[in-house]
């Protein structure tokens, strides 16, 4: 069995340096952005062509996938495939159609109407991390919604293999969700593609997607510019807590699930008895040697966490310290925690509820937040991609009535001029006698 670091029942003190993620310096990663958004900014295509060679060593005579390249790539799928996408589409859609939210309309005052309407983001950007793991579920999960609220525009990024080629299953979804811009680019360059433009697309208005941590701080450095992210989605993490009810093969599995994403993922397994610990790290030595992606997971495992705690509510507190992108609750009678979960992403309650199911086809989104900005941010939902406007009207008799309070409140804020704007209507109304 290898040797994976047990930390026994530390105190609160020590939880806030237990609970830190593995981080690149913060400063180089900035100064990076600055450098590509910049070059992209003024050479456009140019650029981007350049970084994509420089950074994954994939030399492209175009940016673009056009839409022959598209169907053709995506008609390589394998029917299995084929058909669990679009089980997935399905589930995916209707959760986030249940999500849709209704218009508010109500009378505040005799004679002021307030109303609240949604609007579409007309511009967003979807950035699918590729490369090794394409991932086109995370297409699904952000695609769809936009699709649902009926973005006008929407725009992909990803990158291609090593061959220069975007995976078949991938195209196949981006054709489901509807999606006719897609750009041959990853990591910095993308972000830099989504914010400033390319000779083909315009800038979007707001960018979705994860990504490692060189994507993250384009997300951040964009936002800076002033266009609109999702949420800080990086490195993926997992906190498991697990009593004497859970499978270790189980738990075993979701951990790995969770280290093979990439070498700066972290996983966390809290435990209220050694000996399930025990059994798990013997499950994990079974299970890695079998994955195609092990050394991957070997790097994540060593930043890992293995920590008992005396009993499941300090159990519960320390994940809500920690803030998971994902909290799987492998113990008895998961249901009656719920109401003490206070910080994480998405929760996945009892044995039979894996992480991956999340991933990819229960339904939930799992664009998440990590890097413990759960305690602040949602994951992504239809929400993200509608605007929220509010209107109001007022009657002749609304004006009347609720000017007093108005020049009232202007007045004594010295605001003189906001104070007359409703005064005029009033004695307007008042000498009409209306």
């Amino acid at each position: 069995m290898k040797t994976y670091k047990l930390i026994d029942n530390p105190s609160r003190k020590l939880w806030d340096s237990l609970c830190m993620r593995p981080l690149l310096d913060h400063q180089n990663l900035k100064n990076l952005c600055r450098e590509v958004f910049e070059s992209v900014s003024i050479k456009k295509d140019v650029a981007l062509l350049a970084y994509t060679e420089k950074f994954d060593q994939v030399k492209l005579s175009s940016i673009y996938l056009d839409e022959k390249e598209l169907q053709k790539n995506a008609y390589q799928i394998d029917e299995p495939l084929k058909i669990a996408i679009n089980q997935a589409y399905e589930n995916i859609s209707q959760f986030h159609i249940a999500q849709i939210p209704q218009a508010v309309k109500l009378e505040t005052f005799p004679g002021v109407f307030c109303t609240q309407e949604f609007r579409a983001i007309e511009k967003v950007g979807l950035y699918i991390p590729g490369g090794s793991a394409p991932l086109f579920s995370t297409l699904l999960m952000l695609a769809i919604p936009a699709q649902i609220v009926g973005c006008k525009e929407v725009v992909l990024c990803t990158p291609v293999n090593r061959s220069g080629k975007i995976d078949a299953a991938l195209c196949y979804a981006a054709q489901l969700c509807g999606i006719k811009q897609i750009l041959k680019l990853g990591g910095v360059q993308a972000i830099a593609a989504l914010s400033q433009g390319t000779e083909r697309t315009s800038p979007v208005y707001k960018i979705f997607g994860p990504g490692n941590q060189y994507v993250v701080a384009a997300k951040q450095y964009a936002q800076e510019q002033g266009v609109a992210i999702d949420l800080p989605a990086g490195p993926s993490e997992v906190l498991v807590i697990a009593d004497d009810s859970a499978n270790p093969d189980f738990i075993a599995a979701d951990l790995l699930s969770q280290a093979e994403h990439g070498p700066d993922s972290q996983v966390v397994l809290l435990v209220t008895n050694v000996d399930i610990l025990e059994q798990v790290m013997l499950k994990l030595d079974e299970q890695l040697e079998s994955l195609p992606r092990r050394n991957i997971v070997k790097l994540a495992l060593s930043q890992s966490r293995f920590i008992v705690f005396d009993d499941l509510d300090t159990c519960i507190d320390f994940s809500n310290v920690y803030a998971p992108e994902h909290l799987i609750l492998s113990i008895d009678k998961a249901d009656s925690y719920l109401s003490s979960i206070q910080n994480a992403g998405s929760v996945f309650v009892g044995n039979y509820s894996p992480e991956s199911a999340g991933d990819y086809a229960s339904g939930t989104n799992h664009t998440l937040p990590t890097n413990g900005y759960a305690k602040s941010y949602s994951g992504v939902n239809i929400d993200a991609f509608l605007k929220k406007i509010t209107f109001q009207k007022l009657t002749a008799k609304g004006i009347a009535k609720i000017s007093p309070i108005v020049e009232t409140m202007a007045k004594a804020e010295g605001l003189e001029a906001h104070a007359l704007a409703s005064r005029l209507r009033r004695e307007f109304v008042e000498n009409k006698g209306e």
